[in-house]
């Protein structure tokens, strides 16, 4: 669905996407995620022909980007940096504007299409109060429904969740994987990294404008090979599984053995409390972190 081959897009001095090598294959629900200012935007922006590339090549749905964009944008729905519209105008009136100019089906049905756009999310009851007088959820569920006018086969977010509140972004969660079970493959950005687990099947993490990690999420935080114990007695656990103790924090023990069975077993024959027993797995945030290293939005004072 979307390829792209040492992509780089240059600002003067700023190298802000730099040579990434991106695969978004058929079916995938890919998140793409990092820090502030590592190039999420601007990537988007660039696989949707919104700004030319200083270097490298794009494919999206088997075509050169933006050499033959106009082929293939009747099967993308996209959204970056929000809901583009003009502010004097309703959400209806736009999304008439947004169906006009572009291939999205007769003119005598438009309406109908509209109305099963906002319905989809949730803004079916919308009257016809200008774009400027919506607050920023409002707006962000305009911008989806209008990517989803045409059906699409691929759907490019940015920050699709921004500015809903948590009913509103577990609704839009349920959305997109009710597209996605309907064929759609989704491809998003986010710095909502409990959504993404929650969302996602393939991950790309972007720092600094590289893409430093690309993987299936279930690949990322599969089991490390450790068993995780909690105990009242984590001095007890060292002393029976001597050598095989990797960490002790409070009453957190890293025990070295992927076999929760075998550790339970040797603890409670020596007599020791076990009060909570699991393979130790990295959440996303530990990987994105160990990836990434610290925030490029910090100002730190020199020494």
């Amino acid at each position: 669905m979307i390829t792209t081959t040492g992509l780089t897009k240059r600002y003067g001095k700023v190298l802000a996407v730099d040579a990434v090598d991106l695969l978004v294959r058929e079916g995938d629900r890919y998140g793409l995620i990092g820090p502030n200012g590592a190039g999420k935007t601007t990537l988007l922006r660039l696989l949707l022909g919104l700004v030319y590339a200083t270097s490298g090549e794009i494919q999206l749905l088997g075509e050169p980007v933006p050499r033959r964009l106009g082929a293939v944008l009747p099967q993308i729905g996209g959204l970056v940096e929000g809901a583009a519209a003009y502010a004097h105008l309703s959400g209806r009136a736009n999304l008439a504007l947004l169906d006009a100019a572009g291939p999205g089906g007769p003119r005598r049905t438009r309406k109908a299409r509209i109305a099963a756009a906002l319905d989809r999310v949730g803004l079916g009851g919308i009257d016809g109060r200008p774009f400027r007088a919506y607050s920023l959820g409002m707006r962000q569920r305009l911008g989806l429904a209008g990517a989803l006018l045409r059906r699409p086969e691929l759907l490019v977010l940015d920050e699709p969740t921004n500015g809903l509140d948590p009913q509103g972004i577990t609704e839009v969660r349920e959305l997109l994987l009710d597209l996605h079970r309907a064929g759609t493959t989704v491809f998003l950005s986010s710095h909502l990294l409990a959504e993404v687990e929650q969302l996602c099947s393939r991950v790309g993490v972007l720092d600094r404008g590289r893409l430093v990690l690309q993987d299936e999420l279930a690949t990322l935080t599969a089991p490390t090979g450790a068993t995780v114990v909690h105990t009242p007695t984590p001095d007890r656990v060292r002393a029976t599984l001597d050598g095989r103790v990797a960490a002790v924090d409070g009453q957190r023990v890293v025990v070295v053995g992927a076999d929760p069975a075998e550790v339970n077993a040797r603890l409670v024959s020596a007599g020791i409390a076990v009060t909570g027993l699991a393979l130790e797995r990295p959440t996303l945030e530990e990987v994105v972190l160990a990836a990434t290293g610290s925030s490029t939005d910090r100002v730190d004072a020199r020494p």
